[in-house]
């Protein structure tokens, strides 16, 4: 097998083994998918130890490993959820300072979300930040009746949030940038405010 073909190989039981998470997270399945992600690793450690691998080869090899880290960290924290019995409620997302959806359902308090913000000053410390946040766009987005993008995923979201906490510090030169999630006229919006 050529070293196209593993990392080739690699990124196809990555993508199965992120999808095995999803259905094993969605109480799809009983067990986790340890025999892919033991094959995953395995293959990443393989194609680690001496592989002569050219410039196009060591990017996208180094991108899969990125993606790799980045599932395995969010999956290590769901398992431990998991593990700890912990179950979110549905009628409500609750988050720091104790800021939650109103628990009815009726149309006309949809509008009445109070704001939820949350202060990150690295979210790539603060990974469990950042997906509450998403969590809660999700959410809020789900209530007020706006479409879900399937596209809209964690990685996507996190990136995102990762590209503007950069750009605010470096702009305002503050030290933490504070993220606000509020319905406006049935909207869900994002807004980012530097913090000293």
């Amino acid at each position: 097998m050529t070293i196209d073909e593993q990392i080739s190989g690699l990124d196809e039981n990555l993508r199965r083994l992120k999808i095995e998470y999803d259905v094993y997270f969605g109480g799809g399945s009983k067990r986790p998918p340890k025999d892919t992600e033991w094959r995953v690793s395995f293959a990443i450690k393989k194609l680690s130890d001496g592989q002569q691998l050219n410039f196009a080869q060591r990017f996208k090899f180094n991108s899969i490993v990125q993606r790799y880290a980045v599932f395995s960290d969010l999956w290590r924290q769901k398992l431990k959820i998991k593990e700890e019995g912990y179950r979110r409620p549905q009628d409500a997302i609750l988050g720091i300072q104790g800021l939650r959806f109103l628990q009815s359902e009726s149309p006309a308090s949809l509008g009445e979300m109070k704001p939820f913000s949350i202060e990150y000053s690295d979210p790539d410390t603060d990974q469990e930040k950042v997906h509450r946040l998403y969590e809660v766009m999700m959410e809020a987005k789900r209530h007020s009746g706006e479409a879900v993008s399937e596209g809209a995923s964690f990685e996507i979201f996190n990136s995102f949030v990762r590209r503007k906490t950069e750009q605010l510090r470096i702009q305002y030169g503050c030290n933490a940038v504070e993220y606000t999630i509020e319905v406006q006229d049935g909207q869900v919006r994002l807004k980012a405010k530097a913090r000293p």
